[in-house]
This record gives C-alpha cells, sequence and structure tokens, in this order.
C-alpha cells in the first residue's frame, strides 16, 4: 500500500514491518490499514476491523485505517463512526473522490483526547484557509457527491468491459481506478507508454499495473487504439516452442 505510512512510523521511531496477512497486525503496537486499500482494491471487513482495534485498545495500542478511497467503497466498513470508542484513527483526503490533490488537505477522525494530541503536534497553521474553504465546499455538496459516484461507477464498468476485448484480466480496484495481475502486464504497460498512455506500473511486482478512468471521449478513443495495438502485435509475435 502506500509507502509514506511505513516512512512516516520509521520517522517517528518505530521499528517498521510490511504484513501481508491481517491478523499478523495483532502483533503490533500501531497498525496503519488502508481500506479500500491501493492498488488493489481489497476491503477488510468492519467487524474484523473492530475485533482488532479492540484488541489494540486493550494493549495500549492504536488502529490507524487510511480510508481516502472510501468515498467511492463500501461506506457500511468504514470505522468513522466507530472512532469514539477509543484507539482508532480514521484517515480521509480530499485528493481522490474529490480530485483536489492539489491543496493538500485530509482530516482525521478519532476519540476527543487523540484530536486534542494531534492538535497540540500539527498547530493552528497546518492548512491553508483557501484549502479548508475548498474542503467544507466539497463536503457540503451532496448532489455532486451522488452525481459523481454514479458516474465513475459507469465509467469503471466500460473500462472492464474495453479492457476484456483485449483479453486484459481486471482482477479488483475501485471505481477510481481498476488493478491489473497478469502475465502481460509489462509488455501492456511499455505499449501504452508508447502510445502516449500513461498507467502505474509496480517495480518490485511487474506484473501488476494501476490503471485509471479516461476522462473524456478522446481519451477512451486513445486508450482503445493503444490497446488494439497492443494486442495486433502480441497476435503477431512468433511463438516459443514449448509454449
Amino acid at each position: 500500500t502506500y509507502a509514506e505510512h511505513a516512512r512516516a512510523a520509521a520517522i517517528a521511531g518505530h521499528a517498521v514491518a510490511e504484513v501481508s496477512d491481517f491478523d499478523a497486525l495483532a502483533e503490533a503496537d500501531l497498525a496503519v490499514l488502508v481500506n479500500p486499500n491501493n492498488p488493489d482494491g481489497r476491503v477488510i471487513e468492519k467487524p474484523r476491523l473492530l475485533d482488532l482495534a479492540a484488541l489494540l485498545h486493550a494493549k495500549g495500542g492504536l488502529l490507524v485505517v487510511d480510508e481516502a478511497f472510501m468515498d467511492v467503497g463500501p461506506v457500511e466498513h468504514s470505522l468513522a463512526g466507530n472512532v469514539g470508542e477509543g484507539g482508532i484513527v480514521v484517515l480521509r483526503s480530499f485528493g481522490k473522490f474529490f480530485g483536489l490533490a492539489g491543496v493538500r488537505l485530509g482530516f482525521a477522525l478519532t476519540d476527543a483526547l487523540t484530536a486534542e494530541r494531534l492538535d497540540a503536534q500539527l498547530g493552528p497553521w497546518a492548512v491553508a484557509g483557501p484549502a479548508l474553504e475548498y474542503g467544507i465546499r466539497a463536503l457540503s455538496d451532496a448532489a455532486w457527491q451522488a452525481d459523481m459516484r454514479q458516474r465513475l461507477a459507469q465509467d469503471a464498468g466500460r473500462l472492464d468491459i474495453l479492457l476484456g476485448r483485449f483479453d486484459v484480466p481486471v482482477s479488483g480496484g475501485t471505481s477510481l481506478f481498476r488493478y491489473l495481475s497478469f502475465a502481460g502486464a509489462p509488455g501492456l504497460f511499455s505499449a501504452l507508454g508508447e502510445q502516449g498512455v500513461l498507467v502505474r506500473h509496480f517495480a518490485e511486482r511487474p506484473g501488476v499495473l494501476r490503471i485509471g478512468l479516461p476522462g473524456s471521449e478522446p481519451e477512451w478513443q486513445r486508450l482503445e487504439s493503444a490497446l488494439a495495438a497492443w494486442a495486433a502485435r502480441r497476435k503477431d509475435a512468433p511463438k516459443e516452442s514449448g509454449q
């Protein structure tokens, strides 16, 4: 998931271990989880999170759940309404669903005592006034949010269909991005890049890509053309014996 969580914890003096097994988080003093996860879109169910939070809280620990993508996720698994129970911090962002990455704005939901500690450490000028105004207006515009969720869901479905036409499997993601995990990922990354279509690759996992949604009809057409060129190249490539 986000590398910055591990880096920030290490800077704060923690011995950091990144784990793929959810149950391993129970051994931590500070457990950080992204839900839905980036880039695979994995979601951990709320009851499991609450059980983990109670276990950590009982030993003086803390569960931090980064819900940057929960605006397009299954809200029934959000812990935003449970932070008063203690031992939970929920992080939210304006940079994903609202598309306001440039204002560098987010917020934390937690119990009153932890909120006071965060306020004291961040100081009074952590966020600029204009950024706050953007955030207030974004959160207040419920009609825009509903319309955007519907549009994103439709576009994500359209992208799945387009990728499927060229035998590109979708393994996960959210309605903001799709997660691709297959052997042809490195070749697809290069072929799309040659056509000026940028997707996210991961050096430590060459068989994985994350692809966002095209923003306009010309961009959809550009992606389709790039996929068609890649598929044609694969079809014409000589097959190795024994493969």
